[in-house]
């Protein structure tokens, strides 16, 4: 589509805020609303409108299409949005570890140690690691607990934190972001830590750089979507 808009702005409306193209309101996809819970968000999303060229890239919208998400996806089924979401508290990227060689093993013992760490003082939970690929089940009550937090977040939260979620494979990672436990940087090198190995043993391979770096990408718009939801 090319651009059909002069200028977009964020308009308070409702107990919400809108974004307009000369005046006229942004529609999803599912053609609601485009009603976000903040000012800073909206203003996000009218800046990403305004740096549009000649037509539009969904790619260079990421806060815009969270936002659509969170109304046509997660909102109309909210708890089981959280639910699919929660299922990686059964099976988190810290919990499984290489069994060698000896650097790989001591690099996630460094970065994922302290992702569990934090997720214990946090929730008051434990957790079972393994060397290998077989499936460890973790306490119950971890996964209650997890399961709940998750379960608490608004549409707009949850929206935010599933690409953080299903890009890191990590539940932990992506909750100590939301509740700055860590920062995106170093939760970036934690969950991308094997593919960066993967690059230093192998040298460089210009696909696999650039899958990498369109996660990044991705990853760290997902956290500035939960940032923007924050006054």
């Amino acid at each position: 589509m090319k651009r059909f808009w002069k200028t977009a702005e964020a308009v308070a409306k409702d107990g919400g805020w809108t974004i307009e193209l000369d005046g006229r309101p942004v529609r999803t996809p599912a053609r609601e609303l485009l009603t976000v819970p903040t000012a800073k968000l909206a203003e996000a999303i009218a800046s990403e409108w305004n740096d549009v060229g000649e037509r539009i890239d969904p790619r260079t919208m990421p806060l815009t299409g969270l936002a659509n998400a969170a109304i046509d996806r997660v909102a109309p089924d909210r708890q089981a949005f959280a639910a699919g979401l929660a299922k990686y508290a059964e099976g988190d990227l810290a919990c499984y570890r290489a069994e060698g060689p000896h650097e790989l093993v001591e690099r996630q013992a460094e970065s994922w140690d302290a992702l569990l760490s934090w997720a214990r003082r946090r929730f008051d939970v434990d957790f079972r690691t393994t060397s290998g690929i077989l499936h460890v089940d973790q306490p119950a009550a971890t996964v209650e607990q997890l399961a709940h937090a998750v379960a608490a977040l608004d549409a707009f939260h949850l929206s935010g934190l599933s690409p953080l979620v299903t890009i890191g494979g990590s539940l932990i990672a992506a909750l100590a972001i939301l509740e700055g436990g860590l920062s995106v940087e170093d939760a970036w090198r934690a969950v991308s830590l094997d593919e960066r190995w993967q690059l230093e043993q192998w040298g460089s391979d210009a696909e696999a750089e650039a899958a990498l770096e369109n996660r990044r990408s991705d990853f760290f718009a997902a956290a500035r979507f939960l940032d923007s939801l924050d006054g």
